[in-house]
């Protein structure tokens, strides 16, 4: 499955070139720099651990999640509900996302954004400043190591945050190594979506301190959450669980209940 994400979206990638130049499209951002600070969201938000919600309409592996997908309302609830920032499926092929709902989700709220997608390459990195997001993903499990370094400065140059995905240790060094200060541990196996929550549970305590740490995927229950905030993380980016709730600010009232 992941060979066949990453295909399709070095294949939209050279479409969008097409359609933007590169050139054309750092033109059109010159001079700007992400609005709001991701990092200090997280950190000044004064719960722990503090919520990152995304918001995903369908996945590889469940389906459609949420039929009656609504980005700026679900934005509007989830800043009500106390997330301290919004993840945004960018992925249109296999997620149902695109860069319009990090735009809703900017204009009608004032969390800071992560663009969470598969990025390869710097034309994304500017395509998500140009769409107003405030963060963007870096998988470390589909980057070289000059890659990964490049896209750091490159996001560091035009004021996004960069959370950096890691699913095994040596992914923990590479990212290290390339000077990631927001790390965020993936439960999930990107090659065929199952889960390992004891990933978070073994990577977690290697950690410097000083970095940032986030759990992503597989928080179902307050039970998860007590689980993640024990272990020290001070962010948990949960989608499905949010996704799937017919009241997505019921759902995080239960998910952190006791906990905020």
């Amino acid at each position: 499955m992941l060979d066949e994400i990453l295909a399709h979206k070095r294949e939209e990638v050279a479409a969008s070139k097409q359609r933007l130049p590169l050139e054309e499209l750092t033109r059109r951002v010159q001079g700007r720099r992400a609005e709001r600070d991701f990092v200090a969201a997280l950190r000044d938000v004064g719960k722990r651990p503090a919520l990152i919600a995304e918001l995903k309409r369908r996945s590889p592996s469940k389906g459609m999640l949420r039929e009656r997908f609504d980005p700026p309302r679900l934005a509007q609830e989830l800043q009500e509900a106390g997330a301290a920032a919004l993840s945004v499926l960018t992925d249109e092929h296999f997620f149902g996302g695109s860069l319009e709902f990090v735009r809703d989700a900017h204009d009608f709220t004032e969390l800071p954004i992560l663009r969470k997608d598969f990025l390869l390459e710097p034309y994304q990195v500017y395509e998500a400043l140009s769409a107003q997001a405030d963060a963007v993903l870096l998988i470390v499990q589909l980057l070289t190591e000059p890659q990964l370094k490049e896209l750091l400065a490159l996001s560091s140059r035009l004021g996004l945050a960069a959370l950096v995905e890691i699913h095994a240790e040596p992914e923990l060094d590479r990212a290290l190594r390339a000077g990631a200060t927001l790390i965020g541990i993936n439960s999930r196996d990107l090659r065929d979506f199952s889960m390992h929550p004891e990933t978070i549970e073994r990577l977690a305590p290697k950690i410097p301190k000083g970095v940032v740490v986030i759990a992503e995927s597989g928080v179902q229950s307050a039970a998860d959450v007590k689980r993640l905030a024990e272990l020290g993380v001070q962010a948990v980016l949960i989608g499905e669980a949010l996704m799937t709730a017919p009241d997505v600010q019921a759902k995080v009232r239960e998910l952190f209940q006791g906990i905020w």
